[in-house]
């Protein structure tokens, strides 16, 4: 057969099989996250690898060609990570695990020394996936608290009275919120891939490199910040319009174009720094691109009128291919299980009374149902005789399918001006004999003057959890032995009242968390 047929015809019959393996954790990168301002420049990253894996063709063409078992290896470490991808529901995985069986088919077909050539370009691709959610949430909240911070210190110090409660930054007669999309993510990610292409492109030693990329991070924190004070300058000039709109989508760019320009600066500056054997023309030359003395071979001689020619693929490569079919034969037969969870009584029929507590239903609105996905909730106010009040929450997903499973409220308690104040773990002890007692996590948020106690934890299955990583094993190891993924998020709130202390609210929730106990096994079945 044709070599270049050949060639081409098992290219296409891998990447139709992995279209086919990974089409729903592809579809969710594409939808959410490349669709989505934070994570955009992610569509990019894949063409920019295949550019410079272009501009690489001459040196790979130098390099011998060294068939590799390895790819295999490779391969099937990525393939039973995609197991685990898809039995816990984690899209990160899921990404991760086609990297890897992309990297193994490189080696496969070209070789260890030629897959080392492309390294960089091959690794640049991890640029492109999002973090885990509950990561990626947790790190915007932060950045949230440290961008406001900055922000009112950037007001204060130009004059502007601000305060800062939270999230929210107070101008006196206007209050801004520093909503997820103003934490700075938003600059953190593009500023540093592109401190990566920099650094890959800078011609210099090891360490500036290093600091070049290592620099993005407070680079593109402190930008957020000054551009949060710019913000509300303008507001406190022109009114709340200038924090809308297409004044709020200016100052973005042009901070983030400001950005950008802070990392070239530095760049100049570094290459200034004397560094032996490297001149400041060769720093940013990207005829150089990827051949520096410490990167490139000295034992194989560089001749640039070498091509790259297509070679007959061995039988290590056709192998590669094949092992994806059975792969993708059995993740039909995943995404067709059927889940069985046990009967269950619906929320609406949660009693409104017992032990002593009186509740009243709410109701969430609509495009926080459309967020969290949940198959059943309930939301209400208890208040025992005398006593303050106490909400309660609780979401129950039927199956946490991929996009589809109980959201940590970690990643969202600190909003409208709430920050976290402490954050532990502690036993709630069970009313039920034959039970064990709940390890829960203890939050204490602050608003001003004003402070709540919550508590949470995740009923899964047969298990009370605080931990999102063991909920994730469990996940893994329910679906492999149970067929069940169902399970739901509990949750208990209480404001501390004026005069009384953190033990009287924590007794609160604790007398509370006992009492609905026994009952929440009805609606979120062991």
């Amino acid at each position: 057969m044709n070599t270049s047929l050949s060639l081409i015809m098992s290219a296409v019959a891998a990447v139709g099989l992995l279209g086919y393996m990974y089409a729903d954790s592809l579809e969710f990168l594409l939808r959410l996250w490349w669709g989505s301002e934070d994570y955009g420049f992610g569509l990019f990253i894949p063409f920019v690898s295949l550019v410079l894996i272009w501009r690489l063709r001459h040196r790979i063409a130098e390099v011998r060609v060294e068939k590799s078992v390895w790819g295999v290896v490779i391969i099937t470490a990525g393939l039973l990570l995609y197991w685990v991808g898809e039995l816990t529901t984690v899209f990160f995985i899921l990404h991760v695990s086609l990297w890897m069986v992309i990297v193994g088919l490189t080696v496969s077909l070209i070789g260890i020394p030629r897959t080392r050539v492309i390294a960089f370009p091959l690794g640049y691709l991890l640029a492109a996936i999002p973090l885990p959610t509950f990561i990626y949430a947790g790190l915007a909240s932060q950045l949230q608290l440290w961008s406001s911070a900055l922000g009112v210190g950037f007001l204060q110090l130009v004059g502007v009275l601000a305060f800062r409660e939270g999230n929210v930054i107070d101008l006196g007669s206007v209050q801004l919120q520093v909503i997820e999309a103003c934490s700075g993510i938003r600059y953190l990610f593009p500023l540093t891939a592109l401190a990566l292409l920099c650094a890959y492109l800078y011609q210099d030693k090891t360490w500036k490199r290093v600091v070049l990329v290592v620099s993005a991070i407070p680079i593109s924190i402190l930008i957020n910040g000054f551009r949060i004070g710019v913000i509300g300058i303008l507001v406190e000039l022109y009114g709340q319009g200038a924090a809308e709109g297409f004044y709020h989508l200016f100052e973005g760019w042009v901070l983030f174009m400001s950005s950008l320009g802070v990392l070239l600066l530095e760049m100049l500056i570094l290459s200034k720094i004397p560094s032996k054997g490297v001149s400041a023309r060769r720093v940013l030359s990207s005829a150089n691109l990827a051949m520096s003395d410490r990167g490139a071979r000295t034992d194989i001689p560089v001749r640039s009128s070498a091509v790259l020619r297509p070679s007959f693929p061995g039988p290590v490569y056709l192998y590669s291919v094949a092992l994806l079919v059975p792969f993708a034969m059995a993740s039909a037969a995943i995404d067709q299980r059927e889940e069985r969870p046990p009967a269950r009584a619906q929320f609406v029929d949660f009693p409104m009374v017992l032990q002593g507590w009186k509740g009243t239903s709410l109701h969430l609105e609509k495009q926080f149902i459309d967020l969290l996905r949940f198959d059943d909730y309930v939301l209400a106010d208890y208040r025992a005789s005398g006593g303050s009040p106490v909400n309660f929450y609780s979401a129950y997903y039927r199956s946490q399918k991929k996009g589809q499973s109980a959201h940590s409220p970690q990643s969202c308690l600190p909003g409208g001006g709430w920050e976290i104040s402490s954050f532990e773990r502690v036993t709630v002890p069970s009313s039920v004999r034959s039970s064990s007692a709940i390890v829960a996590n203890r939050v204490l948020i602050q608003k001003e003057d004003q402070r709540q106690v919550v508590l949470y934890w995740f009923k899964q299955r047969n298990r009370a959890l605080a931990s999102e990583y063991l909920v994730k094993f469990y996940l893994l190891w329910d679906a492999m032995t149970m067929d069940r993924t169902d399970g739901a998020l509990v949750r208990i709130a209480s404001l501390i009242g004026s005069g009384e202390t953190e033990a009287s609210a924590d007794r609160r929730v604790m007398e509370f968390a006992m009492a609905i106990e026994p009952e929440l096994r009805r609606f979120v079945p062991d």
